[in-house]
């Protein structure tokens, strides 16, 4: 069954190449990494890693509403939300960047990192994607969570400790 999954997933994605066996042949070698069209069957939400990955926190404590994929860029810390398209969206926020149709987002295979590229969730294979309104909901917590701890952050100086 796992093995099946990660076959799903795998189709799922290089769906939105251009030729999808040689998205396969570039996750099989090489830097493992391939181009992928947005706007087709999927946007992206990219936002800077630390607002992200609390905003991810968030859409776990919620058991009615499970993730959809996301990607984490470690070199660039921005993590990546794939949602269902929406050219129209409007998507506002210090760091924020909507990726639709006419980009491109490098991806690596759902079954591993690559390079500094990593699933946090990856696809399942089954066209999951994050619904637009508990993610806006969850950007705007991690948000205000963020902007109570930085006046913190700043107190601390360089110190790294409590």
């Amino acid at each position: 069954m796992h093995d099946m999954r990660w076959k799903q997933a795998v189709e799922w994605l290089a769906a939105a190449a251009t030729d999808p066996q040689e998205c396969k042949r570039q996750w099989d070698r090489g830097e493992g990494t391939a181009l992928l069209a947005a706007g087709r069957y999927w946007d992206v939400l990219s936002v800077p890693d630390r607002l992200g990955l609390l905003a991810l926190d968030l859409l776990w404590s919620d058991p009615l509403e499970l993730p959809g994929p996301t990607l984490v860029d470690v070199t660039a810390r921005r993590v990546g939300f794939f949602l269902p398209p929406d050219p129209g969206s409007e998507w506002v926020g210090f760091g924020v960047r909507h990726v639709g149709r006419g980009s491109w987002i490098a991806v690596p295979p759902p079954y591993r990192p690559s390079g500094r590229l990593e699933w946090l969730v990856p696809p399942d294979g089954s066209g999951t994607l994050h619904a637009a309104e508990p993610l806006e909901r969850a950007l705007r917590r991690a948000t205000g969570t963020l902007a109570v701890l930085a006046p913190v952050s700043a107190d601390q100086g360089s110190s790294d400790c409590w």
